[in-house]
């Protein structure tokens, strides 16, 4: 049964954001994206805290290295992605600080909400039932662990349930309990990027039979094809998938590239039934909360096929359920695990490992 811990207020972090909004010590923000604007709008900064640039200024305020903040000041850290590091690194110069996952729970600003998490406590609530039973299916003491503490995080905002997970994203998708062979498999790469997850599957895999490389931003496919330029048998696709063939606005945002409304850009996406024909052995998935209507558009595949399964589960607020019961509705002999690969909201991947015996 999960373990969901009672939280307390946390009486220092309330009086932190007290004294930032109220006082006037130098406030100064630590990292500059989005939750640092959305704090900025609120509050009247000094600063912003960035070691990594020649920029002077960012919204008409200094950009300051971390030695030259003065040792009264108060700080924010913007940094959700990787927050155990910028604490490490605020801790180091002995400034009285928070992060940003505490300041906007006890702030009371309406600040920008932590991106996958909106609507998350209402679904647990309602659906607590649901997440008990994926829990339930997990095989792994590892697996039901970092569930149990991400569902912890997301409910508290509190960043001690992260202590212990590392930023190993070059460890991602590819785990000792993945049944790959060194021959025959046939790799489908659904949001390739830049070809990094593939290249990882050739060093594992070096007499596979086939790779599906799907990635419909055209600079990151040129740079895919010239890596592979020496490779064989691998099968290009300048585009997305989903559940039925259409045209798509895509923003492209890097490794954050997604479909949107509102994008830049054109792409086509198609079912990967309707694509390949060839019997694929692994399937990743990583499309920005793309993945259901992918998965939908690959139910015959896996139907027929019994692939295993690597798939991005932290996308949308309630896929730690939805994913699992939308895999089990089309099979239902697969071992679950979980893994989480940041110190942050990011890179958590539900794996399905074909039970064997089973039709």
């Amino acid at each position: 049964m999960l373990n969901i811990v009672d939280q307390k207020d946390n009486e220092k972090a309330i009086a932190f954001c007290d004294e930032f909004i109220n006082s006037d010590k130098p406030k100064y923000i630590f990292g500059r994206n989005e939750f640092a604007l959305s704090i900025a709008s609120f509050v009247e900064v000094d600063g912003f805290i960035d070691d990594f640039t020649d920029e002077q200024d960012y919204l008409n305020k200094p950009i300051v290295k971390i030695e030259d903040v003065p040792k009264n000041a108060l700080i924010v850290s913007s940094l959700i992605g990787k927050p155990l590091l910028a604490e490490k690194r605020l801790n180091e110069y002995e400034f009285n600080h928070l992060d940003y996952y505490a300041f906007y729970k006890y702030s009371a600003l309406k600040l920008q909400q932590v991106m996958f998490w909106e609507g998350f406590v209402d679904d647990f609530k309602i659906n607590r039932g649901k997440y008990e039973e994926i829990y339930s299916l997990l095989v792994d003491d590892i697996s039901k662990n970092q569930f149990e503490k991400i569902i912890n995080f997301r409910l508290s905002y509190n960043l001690d349930f992260m202590r212990g997970f590392k930023a190993i994203e070059e460890l991602q998708y590819f785990e000792g309990f993945l049944p790959l062979k060194t021959s025959g498999e046939s790799f489908v790469d659904v949001g390739g990027f830049d070809g990094y997850t593939s290249e990882e599957f050739i060093k594992r895999c070096p007499d596979y039979k086939s790779v599906y490389f799907f990635e419909p931003e055209e600079r990151n496919m040129n740079i895919s094809k010239k890596r592979f330029e020496n490779n064989e048998n691998i099968n290009f696709f300048q585009m997305g998938l989903s559940d039925k063939k259409e045209a798509l606005r895509f923003d492209i945002g890097g490794s954050s590239s997604k479909i949107s409304e509102n994008g830049s850009v054109q792409i086509e996406v198609d079912k990967l039934d309707d694509l390949i024909s060839d019997p694929v052995t692994f399937i990743k998935m990583d499309i920005e909360g793309a993945e259901r209507n992918a998965i939908d558009g690959a139910k015959e595949t896996i139907k027929k096929y019994h692939p295993i399964l690597a798939l991005c589960v932290y996308h949308q607020f309630d896929d730690f359920w939805q994913i699992p019961n939308q895999i089990f509705n089309i099979r239902n002999d697969y071992k679950i695990y979980l893994r989480h690969y940041t110190e942050g909201i990011s890179e958590t991947v539900m794996f399905f490992i074909p039970k064997t015996g089973q039709v």
